[in-house]
């Protein structure tokens, strides 16, 4: 893997003085406690003009972090899930339109959990009495639906919903697989009426439209991904479950308290990505893998679906997965680094940059995931970031959250 950039920053548009502004940030978060290390990638018209290694991979044993470390992705995992549903899309054996239950019987007749107080004289159903009913969804939810988050399903972070879809993902094992688990998630009520709102479901979302992509091709998702999207554009350490031989890549997440940093242990089903018997193929967040293979599939979504003569969608279909696909809908919660951004298929989508308080064009899309890394592609600059550290999840650290913006501007203060 790459210890050097494959391109001369000032040959595609970047200072290489002010790239070098980089280094000394990330410097200055690991010095604080912050994280213990990170990979960073800046590439710019299909070319990597940036990929370094900062800090540790493993701070007990000393271990320096390298280029070409496995990250957990979790939720970067979603964009991937999105380009597998529009490749079908595009070949006409998908509409965005479609029902789940067309797919998946048993996502048929669901019912929305509404707290009691909304709606006096409520007759009684299955549900406890004192704090929610369950009433008949409106509609059935959709393709979309999963895609954009205005689903209801496995989202809800208070109430009965949220107790019902984490109560049965506590029951979830790695040697499960999507077709036994996937169903039963339509045992759980939603959490609004499909398509009233926008709330964040983290797994069961993207587990069913894993699912989905398993029953139409015919092949399980991990194959899929592979043969459809990883090995057209190189990407040869990303998986599902890392191989035994390359455990020992896997950067150790840490997580921060009043002594410093600490090893976390992952959880459920973000422990996934390393468990040797693993069958668990999570479109929510199983994927671990490098830098240098997300950028290629980062930068293949940047040129419009291609990459080095490797096409995996059109680039109509990109256009329309970054476009705005919930309106004027509200964010299920305050969340700063949401500022300015609407939610395309499976990615935020950058509207308004000032309002976001970026330097990043207007359209540009990417997302997160739980440990700290983040991506973003922006089309109008041919660019396309990556920062990949290993936190365990926290919402909460202010200072962690900051690392991201901070990031971003010291690339774009980078184009000549």
């Amino acid at each position: 893997m790459l210890a050097d950039p494959v391109a001369i920053p000032e040959d595609v548009g970047l200072s290489s003085a002010r790239l070098a502004r980089i280094e000394p940030l990330f410097n200055t978060f690991i010095n604080n406690g912050v994280i213990a290390g990170a990979v960073t990638l800046v590439a710019r018209n299909g070319k990597i003009a940036h990929l370094r290694a900062h800090g540790q991979m493993d701070a007990a044993t000393g271990k320096t972090m390298r280029p070409n470390a496995i990250f957990r992705l979790a939720s970067m995992t979603k964009p991937v899930v999105g380009v597998a549903i529009m490749q079908l899309v595009e070949e006409g054996k998908i509409l965005l339109n479609d029902p789940v239950s067309e797919f998946i019987s048993a996502f048929k007749n669901l019912h929305v959990a509404v707290p009691n107080p909304a709606a006096p004289g409520y007759v009684s159903t299955t549900l406890p009495t004192g704090g929610y009913h369950l009433v008949p969804a409106e509609r059935e939810i959709t393709v979309r639906d999963l895609l954009t988050h205005t689903s209801g399903l496995g989202s809800a972070t208070t109430g009965r919903s949220s107790a019902e879809w984490t109560g049965l993902l506590q029951s979830l094992q790695a040697t499960n697989t999507l077709a036994e688990f996937v169903p039963r998630m339509a045992s759980t009520s939603l959490s609004f009426q499909p398509g009233s709102a926008w709330e964040y479901s983290g797994i069961f979302g993207f587990d069913t439209l894993g699912h989905i992509v398993e029953l139409v091709s015919g092949i399980s998702l991990d194959r899929y991904f592979h043969e459809r999207i990883f090995e057209p554009l190189g990407m040869h350490e990303t998986t599902f479950h890392v191989p035994a031989a390359r455990l020992s890549d896997v950067v150790t997440p840490y997580e921060r308290g009043a002594s410093g940093l600490q090893p976390g242990t992952p959880t459920g089903l973000l422990s996934f990505s390393t468990v040797s018997d693993g069958r668990y193929c999570s479109g929510g967040g199983g994927l671990a893998g490098t830098a240098e293979d997300y950028a290629r599939f980062a930068m293949a979504l940047c040129a419009g679906g291609e990459l080095e003569g490797a096409r995996i969608l059109g680039r109509k279909t990109i256009r329309m997965m970054a476009s705005n696909h919930i309106g004027n809908l509200p964010w299920d919660r305050p969340t700063g680094d949401m500022r300015g951004y609407r939610f395309g298929l499976s990615v935020r989508v950058l509207e308004d940059p000032a309002e976001g308080r970026t330097m990043c064009s207007p359209g540009t899309f990417g997302w997160a995931g739980a440990y700290g890394t983040n991506s973003w592609i922006d089309p109008t600059e041919g660019i396309i970031g990556l920062m990949l550290i290993q936190r365990m999840p926290d919402m909460t650290d202010q200072t962690l959250r900051s690392l991201w913006p901070r990031y971003q501007n010291t690339v774009y203060q980078a184009l000549d």
